[in-house]
């Protein structure tokens, strides 16, 4: 992969480049973050490490550590207290705990054709009311008595990215409470948690992890929220919380963690450190040059991709059907709804670019 990166080489850019370079070689264009996100170097080493602890039959507390080290790093990210984050494996899986603590009849608000994980268990439920606006509408459309507002930050689909300052203002208006979905955001995008009162993250995305770990931000007072997937790691003191029901809950927002899986933990700590490491204020920047020179391109081949300024997803649609074509072509991208769906990362180049351009455009 070449990494034709444009403008002066030197300082903070010599810096961000040698450590893309030094974490990232894959063997084809990959355009398709929003999918999944590619393993940093020192991830897939980290993950190597975690194996042969399991084979060699040492003790295991190193990748309990790792579950700590990843919280932090993400609390660090959000700009949050570590006490607020609780540690669980999906967005659906939280989205079912706020789920569960409301009362029979609530109101939630969600966004049209959000993505399921977001908006899914509120259905589930049966007995809740749950409402669905277009995502411009979202504010406006927070009303007396709605109870909850979930949406995601970015739109899986197209990269729209959600009004969170005017969806807070209606909300406290409204005493209404906010659930908001950082997975195609967190990582390009600088995380706000507290402009919401739940603040969810999937981490195989733009943040580079493995499979299987998702954080949960919730208020100082925790929320409301019932502990309802309780286990014995959600006890303050874990190991003495192995039999019988939990004596004690952990006091802070580890009451809702569930067992980790400790590979992808092992991991993500490094995935996290290396976000940290190059800044997410320097990913923004790279991520939406490279966007922006996508969709530049596009017009220049009579293509309009789907409105949403900003963002370091593309959508281009009707043309979802020449991704088996891009594919063959080295280019991995998505098809979604029938929109051909580019998204772009660290790791990806001004070459990139112009490579999925020329493909497209014969």
């Amino acid at each position: 992969m070449d990494y034709d990166f444009t403008g002066p080489h030197s300082g903070p850019m010599e810096t961000f480049e040698s450590l893309v370079r030094a974490e990232f070689a894959p063997k084809n264009t990959f355009l398709n973050t929003a999918s999944s996100g590619l393993l940093p170097a020192r991830t897939v080493a980290a993950l190597h490490e975690a194996v042969r602890i399991r084979a060699d039959g040492r003790p295991l507390d190193p990748l309990f550590a790792d579950v700590e080290a990843s919280r932090a790093a993400f609390a660090r990210l959000a700009g949050v207290p570590v006490a607020r984050v609780a540690a669980g494996a999906s967005v659906a899986a939280h989205t079912g705990l706020v789920a569960a603590s409301l009362p029979a009849g609530a109101e939630v608000l969600t966004a049209e054709d959000d993505f399921t994980s977001v908006v899914n268990p509120f259905y589930a439920r049966g007995d809740l009311k749950v409402r669905a606006v277009p995502l411009e509408r979202l504010a406006e459309s927070v009303r007396p008595g709605t109870a909850l507002v979930a949406v995601s930050a970015a739109q899986s689909a197209d990269g729209r990215i959600a009004d969170l300052s005017a969806l807070r203002e209606a909300a406290r208006t409204h005493g209404a409470r906010t659930y908001v979905d950082w997975s195609q955001a967190a990582g390009w995008l600088p995380l706000a948690a507290d402009a919401a009162d739940y603040t969810v993250s999937t981490c195989f995305k733009w943040l580079l992890g493995p499979h299987g770990a998702a954080f949960l931000v919730v208020p100082e007072d925790l929320g409301g929220l019932t502990p309802v997937l309780a286990g014995w790691v959600a006890g303050e003191n874990p190991w003495d919380s192995c039999y019988g029901p939990v004596a004690e809950l952990a006091h802070s927002a580890r009451r809702f963690d569930v067992s980790p899986a400790l590979f992808t933990y092992a991991g993500l700590r490094h995935s996290l450190a290396l976000i940290e490491e190059l800044g997410v204020d320097a990913v923004h920047a790279h991520d939406l040059a490279l966007a922006d020179r996508f969709r530049a391109g596009l017009a220049t081949l009579g293509h309009a991709p789907l409105p949403a300024p900003g963002s370091a997803i593309v959508s281009v649609p009707g043309i979802g059907h020449r991704q088996p074509e891009v594919s063959r072509a080295g280019i991995e991208v998505s098809n979604r709804a029938g929109n051909l769906r580019a998204s772009f990362h660290l790791y990806n180049t001004t070459a990139d670019v112009d490579r999925l351009l020329d493909v497209l455009s014969g």
